[in-house]
């Protein structure tokens, strides 16, 4: 059957010439008579594509030499923990800008580690003015999450700490779709199954003098310094995930880079969000504009009771995975780098024609 439109929240769409270069050297990779899950990570081939996509992936984030690319797994969620693990140091008390679903959760992991000054705990609030993140001294950290996936925002601008106080931010819904200030963030991380890659990898970008913080109880595994000397492979890395990531970043490279992923970014989410705003409030999105996410559209319809409806009529006409998250139900459309801008429009054709239909 013919592809459809995929705006799933993750494991997201991925760029068709990547699954298809996947295909074609999945079983037998580039004539070697095995396929690459099926090599040793330790082996030239594998060793050569890792160190390619960190390369990669340097050059196209321009990330600096001072901070270090690891390649780990376990999600956003073990970086929950691994963050106030890793950069607490001595310090007791770590600031987390609460704005949405997964903000919250790393707040509340991090909870457990030390305490934590909680600054615009008010979803419904959207994202914070500058003004009002107001940041101690001695914080070890301050953690932001620049796109709320569940919620649909994201910052616009950069949080301020303090010169001696390292800003963390989760990156995974937006990662690869703009640029990162290097000299005002100390620590990065991002999944990859949004828009970089499957499920199975997370990138992290840390700082170089921020590694070895860790107190002696610290489980090996989850020691950035620890990964970071061994190259990411202290254990198996996920090597398949890798090597689709190796292919997406390439992909992004062909495509124009990183500054061409935000402007279609951008355009992709003006068709969707002035098809909301021009429904005379049959679609409702109530998010001020300032703090809409280019990656996560979501919105609920005037008639609550035709949200089933419309994302079982959309499927049909091939735009699948529509349905907001379980926790706060709506509708919600992901576009990541890898939909296409016809994709953002045949939404916004379908939209338009269910209110007419409906409304």
């Amino acid at each position: 059957m013919p592809r459809v439109y995929n705006f799933a929240a993750g494991p997201g769409t991925l760029p068709l010439p990547v699954l298809e270069e996947v295909a074609a050297n999945f079983v037998d990779y580039h004539g070697e008579g095995m396929s690459l899950i099926e090599m040793s990570h330790r082996g030239a081939i594998f060793t050569d594509i890792i160190e390619e996509t960190r390369l990669l992936v340097r050059e196209l984030l321009d990330v600096p030499e001072t901070h270090d690319i690891l390649f780990l797994q376990g999600g956003g969620h073990l970086q929950f923990a691994m963050v106030p693990l890793n950069l607490l140091g001595a310090a007791a008390e770590a600031s987390y800008i609460v704005n949405g679903t997964w903000s919250r959760k790393a707040a509340q992991e991090a909870a457990k580690f030390c305490h934590v000054n909680a600054i615009n705990v008010n979803a419904s609030l959207g994202v914070p003015d500058a003004s009002d993140i107001i940041v101690a001294n001695d914080a070890a950290y301050l953690y932001y999450c620049q796109n709320e996936t569940v919620n649909g925002l994201e910052f616009n601008f950069i949080p301020a700490a303090p010169d001696c106080v390292p800003l963390v931010a989760d990156i995974s819904s937006n990662f690869m779709s703009r640029t990162v200030d290097w000299s005002r963030h100390s620590l990065v991380f991002a999944g990859a199954q949004k828009n970089f890659g499957p499920a199975g990898l997370t990138i992290v970008i840390v700082r170089k003098d921020l590694l070895g913080l860790t107190t002696e109880s610290c489980p090996t595994m989850l020691d950035y310094s620890v990964h970071a000397k061994a190259g990411s492979m202290y254990n198996t890395p996920p090597t398949f995930a890798i090597w689709v990531a190796n292919l997406v970043c390439k992909w992004i490279q062909a495509e124009g880079g990183v500054a061409q992923m935000d402007q279609r970014a951008r355009v992709r989410a003006d068709l969707i969000y002035n098809q909301i705003d021009n429904s005379g409030g049959f679609y409702i999105n109530s998010i001020p504009k300032k703090a809409r996410s280019r990656m996560n559209v979501v919105f609920t319809l005037e008639e609550s009771a035709l949200t089933d409806l419309f994302a079982a009529e959309a499927a049909k006409a091939g735009l699948k995975n529509l349905k907001g998250h379980r926790s706060v139900g709506g509708l919600r459309a992901s576009l990541y780098n890898a939909m296409p801008e016809q994709g953002a429009r045949a939404l916004a054709e379908f939209m338009q024609s269910f209110m007419k239909r409906h409304g």
